[in-house]
Order: structure tokens, then C-alpha cells, then sequence
């Protein structure tokens, strides 16, 4: 039947024309010697005029190049740095390493915490010390002590910037982390113009904090978005933004400036709870002397916590990770935890095959916009781990088209989705996307493509990536 004929038939019979083009350009099968046409016609929009593609696409087993453009030269990265930063992680200490969390007590009647740095402790976590003391005999406490030694230097790093350190996403790495170093408000819409509903998480919070509230409930076809903001000289937290009537309700987090003093407050109260005086709290920064060890809590071990890193993109988990490979390895003593974590990253994946000089750190997450990579680093990065012995690890900690993590939501009903292992990449005028394809019937590949310089919508630039993916995942031998 004719394409006309065709489209007047399910008109009749009451199916969109529009769905059957976008089933017909799903299922089109794309022979190698159409792939850079189909690229360059996405690449070269009219509203991309401005900005800058970086895209490298070879074969995982073979190495043969498929397609490249700016692919050796330097691009803001976002989030992608995690895949570095994870890599290195797991090539250096270990998937089964954990991170330990120890009390001591001094024989003064002080009862002293040390942190390693473990990203995951909760209110569950403290308790089970409260138990492990109160096994001991404990009931009450003259000081107790926060040992934040572990990690030397800045909690927060100097080349973020300032939207980014006020958020959660910001939120400052050390020692003793409790709750990710953030708070978490729960925003609820209202009646349409009032103000946003805020409320504490965890209510005990809610008397330390003053809310300036900006929000507003607004209409069914209005856009949503929500930012919040602190005050650095006052406990003051600033809500913007917009929720629809009815809409269900949203998160947003507060980074803590105070993180070790945070723990400490919290570890109090659930001390007090389970019927242990605590008298004073103080925070050093300097390693104490250690006699009776009390209890000892640990992290999940080192393959959890990167499938967390890379499934969610969490940058506080990429920051400890980089901090925790500067305590390994012989490196120059004068730097802080977090800069001899970036020189033990370069050394880890240069074993890896990944060109020293292909990409240039400021810090393990992305948020710095002084991070550069070139498209070739996260190939070779990729391509390294692959033939690891963490290989499935590493590759089954990113998200999966459709299925998982931050890119759950993308590529759904098409023919990426569930062969598309990927870390995604964010910040204003930046997007990125790098990982495998399990092609069904091509090759294995692995990509790496990056847009910057763009005065688009973070969605517009997503669409435009996972258009040149959908490309990919329709690639077939042609004889």
C-alpha cells in the first residue's frame, strides 16, 4: 500500500499519522555509511548554531572509530566526571571496601567518634551505636567528641558555584556526614495563589530555621520549577518557585554549613532517646588518642556506593570517593584530601589507557565548570574498565534507556531503551551523555557526546542527545 494510501487508511480507522512516523523513524534500520549523515543533520539544527558538539562513537571490542567530531578537543563535562571518578574508585580500593565509622572512649568518661567519611549514615545508623553503648554499660557521657580528621582541606569546594553550594547538590564532603550534609523540605501545593506549603522532614530541624517563603501555587497549564537558597549569615532558608494545583509534592535540600557540628547535635538526641546523658559536644579537626574501642558501624561496601554515585549522580558520594583514593598511594603530602584524590585519579586511569592529557579535574563530581574532558577521555575511560576485571560492576552501576536511575525517564518506547547504559551530564548550557550500547544488531558500542556553549533548555539539549542515541541503537551490518 502507498504511503498516502496508507495514511488516509488509519485516518479512517482513527490513528494519528503522526505516531506511525515516529514508529517508521524507530524502527529504521541505519547501514555505518548513513551514521555521520544522520549525526550532522542533529548536530547542525539551526538552534545549535552557536554551540559546540563534542561526539566520539566507536566499537567497544574492536576500537574501530565510527563517527568523531571535536573529539580530542576540551568540553565543560557535568556529571559525566563521575564516570573518572568511580572508575578510579573501583580499580584502587577494592569493590568489597567499606567505610568505618568507630567510638572510643578516652578513660575520662569522653566518648569519641571518628569518621572515615561514610556517605550513608541515618538516624538507623546512630541508633545502632546508641545500642552498642548502652551493651557497654553506658548511660551517660561527660563530652563528647567529633573526630572530622580523616579528610584535610576545604568541606567545600572553591570552584563551585554559589546556586550549587546553598543546595543539597552542594552540599560539603568530610568526615562525619550525616544525612548527605542536607535537610530535606517537602513543598505541597495549595489552593491557587497561596503560598507553597513547607514543612521539615525531620521536624526536629524546624526550630533552627527561619523560612522566607516566595513560592506560589499557580495554574494547571503554568510551568512548574522550585529553588531554594540560604542565608550564610543567618539561619534563614529562601523558597522560589511554582507548584500546580494538585500537583503532588516536591523535595528540595539545604546544604549545612556545619556539617560535623550537624552529626553531633543529632547523634545527641539519639542518644538521649535511648537514655544516654550526653553533658558537652565539641569538633576537632585533629586525630586524638584512641584506648577502648566501643563500636564500630560500616558503609555498604564500595560497589553500592558507586551504583549510587553514577545511578543517581550524586555528587556528595563522588566526593568522598575522590577523597577516599587520596588516602591510598604515595602522592605529594603538601596537597589536601581532595587534590591528592585527583592526582591519584589521573595515575588509575592513565593504567587504564586513558591519555593524561585529555582532561583537566577541578573536582569528582562535575559541578565545577572548570572541569574540561575531551569526548577521547570518557571512550578510553569506558573502554578501559570494560576489560576489567569491575567491567560488569562499573557498567551495570550507570542508568539504564528507560529503566533506570536519571535515565529512567528518557528514551522509553524506543529502540534505546533497556541497551542504553549511560551517565547523563547537567548544568546550564551543558549536556552529556557517555557510556555503552548493546546494540541487537550491530556491534557493541561505546559513546560519548557533549554539547556546550547553548542557550537552550536543559530538555531541548537532552532531546537533541538522545536523538543521535536513537541513531546509534538502530545501526545494523549492511552488506
Amino acid at each position: 500500500m502507498k504511503k498516502i494510501a496508507l495514511s488516509l487508511f488509519l485516518l479512517i480507522l482513527g490513528f494519528p499519522v503522526t505516531v506511525l512516523a515516529q514508529n517508521n523513524a524507530n524502527s529504521e534500520k541505519i547501514c555505518p555509511s548513513q551514521l555521520a549523515g544522520k549525526i550532522d543533520t542533529i548536530a547542525s539544527r539551526r538552534e545549535f548554531t552557536r554551540s559546540r558538539w563534542g561526539i566520539l562513537i566507536e566499537t567497544r571490542d574492536r576500537g574501530n572509530k565510527l563517527y568523531e567530531k571535536d573529539a580530542n578537543k576540551y568540553f565543560i563535562p557535568a556529571s559525566n566526571v563521575k564516570l573518572m571518578t568511580t572508575a578510579a574508585a573501583l580499580q584502587t580500593l577494592g569493590i568489597q571496601e567499606r567505610i568505618r565509622t568507630t567510638i572510643y572512649n578516652d578513660n575520662q568518661g569522653n566518648v569519641i567518634i571518628v569518621g572515615k567519611g561514610d556517605p550513608t549514615i541515618t538516624e538507623t545508623q546512630l541508633q545502632d551505636f546508641a545500642k552498642q553503648l548502652k551493651n557497654k554499660g553506658i548511660t551517660q557521657i561527660n563530652q563528647l567528641i567529633a573526630d572530622d580528621s580523616y579528610f584535610q582541606g576545604d568541606t567545600i569546594n572553591p570552584h563551585w558555584e554559589w546556586e550549587d553550594v546553598q543546595s543539597g547538590d552542594g552540599a560539603p564532603i568530610n568526615s562525619l556526614i550525616f544525612h548527605q550534609n542536607s535537610l530535606e523540605l517537602i513543598l505541597s501545593p495549595q489552593r491557587l495563589g497561596q503560598p507553597l506549603q513547607v514543612k521539615f522532614a525531620d521536624q526536629n530541624n524546624a526550630s533552627q530555621w527561619q523560612i522566607e517563603n516566595q513560592s506560589v501555587t499557580v495554574g494547571k497549564n503554568e510551568a512548574e520549577f522550585v529553588e531554594v537558597g540560604k542565608d550564610l549569615t543567618k539561619p534563614v532558608i529562601k523558597i522560589r518557585g511554582k507548584l500546580q494545583v494538585g500537583s503532588e509534592d516536591e523535595s528540595v535540600y539545604v546544604s549545612i554549613s556545619n556539617p560535623a557540628h550537624y552529626f553531633l547535635q543529632e547523634f545527641q538526641q539519639v542518644l538521649m532517646n535511648a537514655g544516654i546523658r550526653v553533658k558537652q559536644l565539641s569538633v576537632t579537626a585533629k586525630p586524638q588518642t584512641l584506648t577502648q574501642e566501643l563500636g564500630i558501624i560500616a558503609s555498604p561496601n564500595l560497589g553500592e556506593l558507586v551504583k549510587e554515585t553514577n545511578h543517581i549522580s550524586n555528587n556528595l558520594y563522588a566526593g568522598v570517593l575522590l577523597r577516599l583514593l587520596g588516602k591510598k598511594g604515595s602522592v605529594n603530602p603538601n596537597l589536601n584530601s581532595e587534590e591528592k584524590g585527583l592526582e591519584m585519579l589521573k595515575i588509575t586511569l592513565s593504567q587504564l589507557g586513558v591519555n593524561g592529557d585529555s582532561y583537566y579535574l577541578k573536582d569528582g563530581s562535575g559541578l565545577s565548570r572548570q572541569n574540561l574532558v575531551t569526548p577521547q577521555a570518557f571512550v578510553q575511560t569506558l573502554r578501559g574498565m570494560s576489560k576489567s576485571a569491575n567491567a560488569s560492576i562499573y557498567k551495570d552501576s550507570l542508568p539504564i534507556a528507560g529503566v533506570s536511575g536519571t535515565l529512567k525517564n528518557r528514551l522509553k518506547n524506543t529502540s534505546a531503551e533497556g541497551i542504553v547504559y549511560a551517565k547523563t551530564g547537567t548544568l546550564t548550557g551543558v549536556g552529556a551523555l557517555s557510556g555503552y550500547i548493546d546494540s541487537p544488531n550491530y556491534e557493541p558500542l561505546i559513546f560519548s557526546i557533549i554539547v556546550n556553549q547553548s542557550e537552550l533548555s536543559t530538555a531541548k539539549l537532552r532531546n537533541a542527545i538522545d536523538d543521535i542515541v536513537l541513531v546509534l541503537s538502530r545501526l545494523q551490518n549492511c552488506q
